[in-house]
């Protein structure tokens, strides 16, 4: 083979191999897709379909109420309401429904796991120094039981949640509650509630009484009941 033909074959080669982990990363990465898992609870009495009713959003704790991320949260809640048919009222005292608006997150826990395979750098799958014969847990006729240990890591959790309540000013009558619960390994309220409130208005209002668990991702939803 002369070298012309060599290198064009080396190039295709090279062309094929580039597109081939390019596809590679496609894939992981959509594998690796980020999503939102929440369990969603919801209860009703006769919630009435939209016309022309009017609603405004408070706070269930005082201590928001007037707060600017309160109001930026309140707006989310109410761009749902408006999306289903109701209109926002200019005052609480104005509105049809009142709807009672809560959020928050905990301190977090400690979580511990271990995926039972040994952490030295220096040792990969297939034996010492990445596959150079050597047993895991035995290496240059030593033992050393931390080089079989499993890898174990700790990390933080947090429980987030909102509450929705939602009365009919003129009877005091409650229409409906709700709520949505997340763990994760994050604790900032900015991303957390935006995904709370978008799961707890996935199917609104639902059926009396059921538990949900919701996926949001970014190419969609998936709705199951809660085990």
């Amino acid at each position: 083979m002369n070298r012309i033909a060599m290198s064009s074959r080396s190039n295709r080669f090279s062309r094929l191999s580039r597109l081939a982990l390019a596809g590679i990363a496609t894939a992981t990465l959509a594998a690796c897709a980020p999503s939102f898992k929440a369990d969603v609870s919801r209860f009703q009495a006769q919630l009435p379909a939209p016309q022309g009713q009017t609603f405004a959003v408070v706070a269930e704790d005082p201590t928001l109420a007037g707060g600017l991320e309160f109001a930026l949260y309140a707006d989310m809640v109410a761009a749902e309401m408006a999306e289903l048919g109701y209109n926002r009222a200019a005052t609480p005292e104005s509105a049809n429904l009142l709807v009672r608006f809560d959020y928050g997150v905990d301190n977090g826990r400690e979580r511990i796991r271990s995926n039972g395979l040994a952490g030295d750098p220096f040792f990969g799958p297939w034996g010492g120094f990445g596959g150079f014969g050597f047993r895991r847990a035995y290496a240059f006729g030593f033992y050393d039981p931390f080089l079989a240990g499993p890898q174990v890591r700790s990390y933080t959790v947090y429980t987030s949640d909102i509450d929705l309540k939602i009365d009919n000013t003129a009877t005091g009558e409650r229409l409906f509650e709700g709520s949505a619960q997340a763990v994760s390994r994050s604790n900032r309220l900015q991303s957390l509630v935006p995904n709370l409130v978008d799961a707890i208005f996935t199917d609104f209002p639902g059926s009396n009484g059921e538990t949900l668990r919701i996926t949001i991702k970014e190419d969609g939803k998936t709705v199951r009941p809660a085990r």
